[in-house]
């Protein structure tokens, strides 16, 4: 049974899954806002058809997403329904509410 990867090493792997024909008009900038064991604050800056992940807090993120930090990684993984986790209040979205329906397809291979 292989350990699940913590939030930090799932983040870091983010650049080598971007999709990046769906990515290349995109010049966005999302924040992570996570919480619990598995907190951490990380952003996701996408432009030109690269993804950048560095850890901390943006000025100017067009979307934010606050949930816990393991419901971060079911959601992406597509364990957890991010619909579900929105609708039950443990996912908060502030920003471009279409930004974050658009994270499963530029990373269709997270998991």
């Amino acid at each position: 049974m292989m350990n699940s990867p913590t939030v930090k090493e799932f983040f870091q792997r983010f650049p080598d899954l971007l999709d990046s024909e769906a990515a290349e008009d995109l010049d966005v900038v999302y924040q992570f806002d996570l919480s619990g064991a598995q907190g951490g604050q990380y952003i996701l800056t996408i432009r030109e058809g690269a993804c950048r992940v560095t850890e901390g807090i943006h000025e100017d993120p067009h979307v934010v997403l606050s949930m816990a930090g393991e419901d971060c990684i079911k959601v992406l993984t597509g364990q957890l329904s991010g619909t579900s986790v929105a609708m039950s209040g443990r996912l908060k979205i502030s920003g471009d509410i279409g930004l974050a329906m658009q994270l499963k397809a530029l990373f269709p291979t997270v998991g």
